[in-house]
């Protein structure tokens, strides 16, 4: 896609590029780290527990110990194992934090944890992984018009997770036996209503690093894969699985300013910033 015509102040371009240099925080030091022992990830930290948590993790872990699984006032640690071994044991772990109330939106979905040689080492349900602040997968699509506007979906009011706010034009995490190619299609058509011969057409633009706390639900550590399509002017998005409660049309000026107004989720806010960054000339 080429530079469009429309112009960005130089403050609102300074504000998207600052957003876009603050995508992986570091856990906070009072989170308790995770570490995995074995395998070609040795001694590597995976994850992190909220303090919120720890406490009732480590009174049932010492009344109820878990195979492959030691917690120690200093970290939690994960012993190497067969995948399905392990993720029967951290799934044990994971429903006992459900029945705590640690782990809302239980989605019966599962991830799949994937170290950076492509192997996979465990499944869990996704809504655990911000409990325990394991990496995620997640793909997100600009769907944009040949004149340069961006499609955005305004996610369901009964949605877990920022309800009512502003999203790409579909984004979701990819499961665990997905890759993030598939993934997108999968949701360009659940969520926008765009037929496999339209997204046939999206193209692999980059991957932003997303790591933050939310507060009562863990930490977000996820690879957020970017896509952008090119919509005819014609095409009007329809939602299919009631994730989202409808779409606007609106420029990259507009798109900007509502980013800075807070109204996107956090990862849209980034993968829109990053699309408005490339599309837009600021001589």
């Amino acid at each position: 896609m080429h530079k469009l015509n429309t112009k960005l102040t130089s403050s609102t371009v300074a504000a998207l590029e600052e957003l876009l240099q603050n995508t992986a925080r570091p856990a906070p030091p009072d989170y308790l780290p995770i570490y995995f022992l074995g395998g070609y990830t040795t001694g590597q930290v995976i994850g992190h527990i909220s303090p919120d948590f720890t406490a009732y993790l480590l009174e049932f872990l010492v009344k109820n110990p878990i195979p492959y699984i030691e917690m120690g006032h200093d970290r939690l640690t994960i012993h190497h194992a067969r995948p399905v071994e392990l993720s029967e044991s951290l799934s044990q772990m994971a429903d006992r934090m459900r029945q705590g109330g640690f782990i809302p939106g239980w989605r019966n979905e599962n991830f799949a944890w994937i170290d950076q040689n492509g192997h996979e080492y465990f499944r869990l349900e996704r809504s655990a992984f911000r409990a325990f602040g394991f990496r995620s997968m997640a793909t997100h699509i600009n769907g944009h018009t040949k004149a340069g506007n961006l499609w955005l979906g305004r996610r369901s009011e009964t949605k877990s997770t920022d309800p009512g706010r502003l999203d790409n034009l579909a984004a979701g995490g990819v499961g665990a036996d997905e890759t993030p190619w598939v993934n997108a299609r999968r949701e360009l058509w659940e969520e926008a209503g765009v037929p496999p011969q339209i997204s046939d057409q999206i193209e692999p633009v980059g991957r932003i690093h997303m790591r933050r706390t939310i507060p009562g639900r863990g930490f977000h550590d996820e690879q957020l894969y970017v896509y952008d399509l090119e919509l005819a002017d014609n095409f009007v998005p329809t939602n299919h699985d009631g994730e989202v409660s409808g779409f606007i049309e609106i420029s990259l000026s507009e798109a900007a300013a509502r980013i800075l107004a807070d109204e996107f989720t956090s990862d849209a806010a980034l993968v829109t910033a990053d699309f408005i960054l490339r599309n837009t000339r600021t001589d």
